[in-house]
């Protein structure tokens, strides 16, 4: 890095580096509903608002709760 780069994050990335960010490709990226800012000609993704998203994402192991659980006597409509 040379003295004058910058030594953190940027808060609005363009779309390769946010693409970078988020650990996808720019493809990927374009197809998720994540909001652009818009500054003069650019648009520019908001370093928040990818977080937002990689934080809503599901979790590994987690039930999602418009899931129900799928057992024998639900699907018979039977309590347990």
């Amino acid at each position: 890095m040379s003295r004058h780069e910058p030594h953190f994050v940027p808060r609005l990335l363009p779309a390769p580096e946010a693409a970078l960010y988020l650990g996808v490709s720019q493809t990927t990226l374009r197809g998720l509903d994540i909001p652009r800012r818009m500054l003069g000609a650019k648009r520019l993704y908001d370093r928040y608002d990818l977080d937002a998203f990689a934080s809503a994402l599901p979790i590994e192991g987690e039930a999602i709760e418009s899931e129900a659980v799928n057992t024998c006597a639900g699907k018979f409509g039977r309590a347990r």
